[in-house]
């Protein structure tokens, strides 16, 4: 009986039994947990996005600081390539798929910003203020939302769930359209 092995080995596997979670699933399990209100998965699939662009326009409006050793590039970098930078990074961490999606993304949240950039210098609306505009309902919508969750009370507002959340939406996306991650 020496040679025998239990089904509790590691590396080992049976038939029937559920693999390893990846990093993504184990973040995106732990997240679900704590959203199953149908409304509450509502708001966010709206309101996440939102909130996401509002502080990605927000970043992009702090004066960055004129550094002369990139002469003519000074105009190119603004906090927002930084905030791209870390969050490529940061989700390169949990899925690849996601980490290179979430990029496209703020690409498009960049055009847009330049977008609105164009219309503030032509008398339109301050960038910063539509993101502020943006900001604050999201936001209230998302702690509305997270308090008609049960596990309100047990986790209260958590801030360090705020990365996971796209991440969330992106992989829910992705397991509709079919993409692997």
């Amino acid at each position: 009986m020496a040679n025998k092995r239990s089904s509790t080995d590691k590396g080992k596997t049976l038939q029937g039994v559920k693999p390893q979670e990846t990093r993504a699933e184990r973040y995106l399990n732990r997240y679900a947990l704590s959203h199953q209100d149908p409304v509450n998965k509502v708001i966010h699939y709206i309101c996440i996005p939102l909130l996401m662009f509002s502080l990605f326009g927000l970043f992009w409006a702090i004066p960055f600081p004129h550094f002369k050793f990139l002469g003519i590039y000074n105009g190119y970098f603004n906090w927002a390539s930084f905030a791209i930078a870390v969050a490529v990074y940061y989700y390169l961490r949990i899925s690849p798929l996601i980490s290179y999606t979430i990029l496209f993304i703020m690409l498009g949240f960049s055009y847009v910003i330049m977008m609105m950039l164009s219309w503030q210098t032509l008398g339109g609306p301050a960038m910063w203020l539509i993101c502020v505009i943006i900001f604050i309902p999201s936001a209230c919508l998302l702690l509305i939302g997270n308090k008609r969750e049960k596990t309100f009370p047990e986790y209260g507002l958590n801030i360090t769930s705020l990365p996971v959340a796209p991440v969330h939406i992106l992989y829910k996306v992705l397991k509709l359209l079919r993409i692997n991650k």
